[in-house]
């Protein structure tokens, strides 16, 4: 019996809903054992490069004290480990702009929250869930401590001065990331405003070049592009009220309809005005 409960505690626990459980220990002497849930990240409508199906993990249960880099490094064991993500709460993935440095966003609230693992290889997602539940993941070693209690309460005070050295680095790369974002942006736009000087009806505008340059047409590819979307709005409707002589005929039209609703209107309400008069015999 005892080789047989020896080889049902190496085994991996998986509860319910797929999830398998890892144990978490604060350190090597910690007698408490903290218990995380992970499960392969499969959300078919979440198509994203940020999370891709058959490489990355998702995380339940993660305490306060374990950080990005802390689960980065846990979890490094079962594979190189691409990125980490913890959140509050379970989500798709939001596109929230350049990454801000610590100093311009506002202190995050400490409790247990989930995360998602990308690892660089499909073969660290079957690893971590064949891990034994008996074997603990060591949060603080004597190659990564961990501080607690008084002395993580003195890091926090000193980490919370700015350097001006780092605070000039992190601002300078911030404009350079915005300025760069910014020419992107001018440039998607003069793109898109050369490829509307083509006006619907097909022409092509000969645009003005710089001092002592003629005038020319677009490209030929423009000029089949402009055929092209003519093509794809003749087939979807006709075109109306484009010509004078269209948009006046119209007017006379809506005049004819409302007097004509005009006149039947009068005739129903002296129709009814006849039928209300009072007739004793």
């Amino acid at each position: 019996m005892a080789p047989s409960k020896t080889k049902h505690a190496n085994q991996a626990c998986v509860i319910p809903g797929g999830f398998t459980v890892l144990s978490l220990q604060f350190s090597t002497d910690s007698v408490a054992q903290h218990k995380m849930c992970v499960k392969e990240h499969r959300v078919r409508a979440e198509k994203i490069t940020q999370r891709p199906l058959d490489r990355t993990l998702f995380v339940l249960n993660i305490p306060p004290y374990c950080s990005e880099g802390i689960i980065k490094e846990l979890f490094s064991q079962f594979g190189p480990v691409q990125s980490v993500e913890l959140r509050e709460k379970p989500g798709s993935f939001e596109h929230s702009g350049p990454k801000l440095a610590k100093y311009f966003t506002p202190a995050q609230k400490q409790g247990f929250r989930v995360g998602y693992i990308v690892f660089q290889k499909a073969i660290s997602i079957t690893a971590v869930k064949s891990h034994p539940h008996d074997v603990p993941l060591v949060v603080s070693t004597e190659q990564r401590p961990v501080w607690t209690g008084l002395q993580k309460w003195i890091n926090q005070y000193k980490q919370s001065f700015a350097q001006p050295d780092k605070l000039q680095e992190a601002v300078d790369t911030f404009m350079q990331d915005y300025d760069k974002r910014k020419e992107e942006e001018a440039e998607r736009q003069k793109e898109e405003a050369e490829e509307q000087l083509e006006d619907e009806e097909g022409w092509v505008k000969v645009t003005r070049g710089k001092s002592g340059t003629k005038a020319r047409p677009h490209s030929e590819v423009s000029n089949q592009k402009a055929l092209q979307k003519e093509s794809r709005k003749r087939k979807r409707k006709e075109l109306m009220n484009f010509y004078t002589w269209q948009h006046r005929n119209t007017q006379k039209e809506y005049i004819a309809e409302l007097r004509k609703k005009f006149e039947e209107d009068k005739q129903r309400i002296a129709l009814l005005r006849a039928q209300r008069k009072f007739r004793p015999y």
